[in-house]
């Protein structure tokens, strides 16, 4: 019995108290109707550095970053969307018209220390960073929760550089993510040498059963094996073939651009292998000097990004409807905060969390172009705030996972969410 069990009872045995244990434990979905969507995948695609999402998805009245002194504002012209009312910066132009597939997030906030390793693993876990405890990311929550559509392929995968921000947490190995850095070549490891057969592996493998029957359950070596295990599985050309980009149409592949945009076209793919949740890594060469995080002179490039993420974001969304995909598939665009209107000495841009915009596209929501409002800087919330806790639980609501579902850290309840509530308006 753990503690949470023997509480409940002990008010159930007390009887007649006005406010019992059970009272104070009861689960806050009693009083919450939670919705609960159809979608099967999420690709998840992350913008490392802090988009500015006055630049992008939440325009204003026209800055200029090189006046003497320079004027707070936005850096591009903005254009309408197929959405009325609802505008983007002018390089979004191809995600503009398919407006009313997505959603700007536009109230997204935080009010961490504007730094980049703090806020990338709070907009990936929900989560301030814990002495004691390390919290699974979303990617390790829906593999552990659902895990894979087929068997055949793992439930989660990262196309990018793996980082504690991405991983399991306390959920263990299990929950894990198979990554890679190279569409070419797919992941490393998972291709066995010309002269390791199926006959041979089999062999090595039964060579280790004895050792691992000694291995105690629930421990680290014991979460090592079963990832060990599992790659073992997956090892071969049935899993390896999904990383062959050039078995598509070369018209495709140029739809989809350059490096990032290859990157998409493989996260479809691995939607239709079955593979859950697929993170995106955008810009790991900074194409533009300093990636999404625009101080000084890596703003006057930043027209650059924003292009090359337009092509890829409409591309991948026309190619999942087109294949029937797009109701089945959640699209999440992240970054750890945004920027703020005013301009720093050399006409870059700062940090900031008090207002930034995410994107979700697909999944079989209600989409609206945008949701939120920011005032005339996007920097304040004047309607319809949303949390990261709620960005996290509108996600898992559209995978039809419960946002208050209790997983446990050893025998301690750790709520899936911080207390995160779906965004209403984008069901039903």
């Amino acid at each position: 019995m753990n503690r949470r069990q023997f509480l409940q009872r002990s008010s159930l045995l007390a009887g007649g108290a006005s406010l019992g244990a059970a009272d104070l434990l009861a689960s806050p979905t009693s009083a919450i109707h939670l919705p609960k969507g159809k979608a099967e995948h999420c690709i998840f695609i992350w913008l490392g550095g802090g988009m500015a999402q006055i630049d992008t998805f939440d325009p204003k009245g026209k800055g200029n970053s090189k006046a003497n002194p320079k004027v707070a504002g936005s850096e591009y012209d903005a254009i309408e969307t197929a959405v009325p009312g609802v505008k983007f910066c002018q390089h979004l132009g191809r995600t503009a018209k398919l407006a009313e597939r997505l959603t700007a997030v536009r109230t997204v906030n935080h009010h961490l220390i504007d730094e980049h390793a703090f806020a990338t693993n709070y907009v990936h876990t929900g989560r301030l960073i814990s002495g004691s405890t390390t919290y699974p990311s979303i990617g390790s929550i829906v593999a552990h929760e659902l895990g894979a559509v087929n068997p055949d392929v793992p439930a989660y995968m990262l196309i990018g550089y793996p980082n504690v921000s991405r991983g399991p947490g306390f959920l263990g190995a299990k929950a894990g993510y198979v990554y890679l850095t190279d569409t070419e070549s797919g992941p490393a490891g998972f291709s066995r040498p010309a002269d390791v057969d199926p006959e041979r592996a089999a062999r090595r493998e039964a060579l280790l059963q004895p050792l691992a029957g000694k291995i105690e359950s629930e421990s680290l070596p014991a979460q090592y094996r079963e990832a060990q295990t599992e790659a073992l599985r997956l090892a071969g050309p049935d899993f390896m073939r999904h990383f062959e980009l050039k078995k598509e149409p070369a018209e495709l592949r140029n739809l989809y651009g350059g490096e990032f945009g290859q990157r998409c076209l493989l996260s479809r793919r691995l939607v239709q292998a079955g593979v859950r949740f697929i993170e995106v890594s955008h810009n790991l060469n900074f194409i533009n000097g300093t990636g999404w995080d625009t101080h000084n002179e890596g703003q006057q490039n930043q027209h650059t990004l924003i292009q090359e993420l337009d092509i890829a974001l409409a591309a991948l969304i026309t190619d999942l409807e087109d294949k029937k995909l797009l109701d089945k598939t959640l699209i999440a665009v992240g970054t750890e905060f945004g920027r703020p209107a005013a301009y720093d000495g050399r006409g870059g841009r700062g940090h900031q969390g008090t207002a930034f915009s995410l994107v979700l596209a697909g999944g079989g929501l209600k989409h609206h172009g945008a949701y939120g409002v920011t005032d005339e800087l996007s920097k304040n919330i004047l309607e319809n705030p949303v949390s990261v806790p709620d960005f996290h639980a509108t996600i898992h609501a559209a995978l039809g996972i419960n946002p208050r579902k209790d997983l446990y850290d050893g025998s301690r309840p750790v709520p899936l969410t911080d207390q995160g509530t779906p965004i209403a308006a984008m069901f039903g």
